[in-house]
């Protein structure tokens, strides 16, 4: 049975790690088709969706949502991604970065940088959303994540990332997120460190077993238990109606002057997904009179 992608969430050792297995090979192959991407603009942009897909699992609020900036100062520019539990989506500055491998393997921490900042802002439906940020430390994505769990969350983790790809298709994507909770044994973490290479290829582990498997394999010993899966995909949920209300803030100045141009009406595209909206003349005085 072909696979689907999804998070699964499990805990070890009677409840003291708390864990994710992420598949995310479906959702990292329809960014790169959205963004035209190149293999190490995909590997990039798949890293920092599984990661966002990660922080969102653990929201508990409804209608919370995820927002993860990597600005590293590479070529790629800037990546954002946006994640809400079980959609993510997200846009990288320049899809179209090419550089040569390092070591036989893409080489993203390059294309990234590591010269700039990481950022987390959770919007959790209050009146201020939180927000995180830490220093870059390799542009690898997952060093940068773990760093900002441990700095800002207080969470010591360990985060793997992986995906495999090339110009024209992903083959896989995942990623792995354990977190041991206070009083964890100190065996127990020894245990994870020990068996931390194992998964440190979750990519290709991907190709072939289901995150369950996965789960029983890795962590035999440690008591694994499964707790629940959820589905994920690549999804924008953008909307003529988002649209408009993008077009009134910007104010009754600025609706003027885009009549006031020859072209017939304005077109917005939606950075995410590429989708383009089109609105007449006549759809720009109706929002301007809705304004004024």
């Amino acid at each position: 049975m072909e696979q689907k992608d999804s998070i699964l969430h499990f805990t070890l050792s009677d409840g003291a790690v708390r864990g994710l297995i992420i598949r995310s090979t479906d959702t990292a192959r329809e960014a790169q088709r959205v963004h035209g991407a190149t293999a190490v603009a995909a590997a990039a942009l798949g890293r920092v969706l599984t990661g966002t897909a990660m922080l969102a699992a653990t929201l508990k609020e409804p209608d919370a949502s995820v927002t993860l900036t990597v600005d590293g100062g590479g070529p790629l520019g800037k990546i954002i991604c946006v994640g809400d539990g079980e959609t993510v989506r997200g846009l990288v500055t320049d899809p179209a970065v090419r550089l040569p491998l390092r070591d036989g393997k893409l080489d993203v921490g390059r294309a990234v940088g590591h010269n700039g900042r990481l950022s987390v802002v959770k919007d959790l439906r209050m009146k201020t959303p939180y927000i995180g940020q830490v220093a870059m430390q390799s542009g690898e994505i997952a060093v940068d994540l773990a760093h900002y769990y441990a700095q800002s969350e207080q969470s010591p983790s360990l985060v793997s990332l992986g995906i495999t790809a090339s110009d024209e298709d992903v083959f896989s994507a995942g990623g792995v997120l354990l977190q041991p909770l206070p009083g964890c044994p100190p065996e127990v973490i020894d245990q994870l460190e020990l068996r931390s290479p194992i998964f440190g290829d979750v990519a290709n582990e991907l190709k072939h077993e289901t995150p369950e498997t996965l789960l029983q394999a890795w962590f035999r010993g440690l008591t694994p238990v499964a707790l629940e899966s959820k589905p994920l995909a690549y999804r924008c949920h953008c909307s003529r109606r988002r649209m408009e209300k993008a077009l009134l803030a910007m104010g009754p100045e600025e609706l003027k002057r885009m009549i006031a141009d020859e072209v017939d009406g304005a077109e917005l595209v939606c950075h995410f997904c590429n989708e383009k909206y089109h609105f007449s003349t006549h759809d720009l005085i109706r929002l301007l009179n809705r304004v004024e």
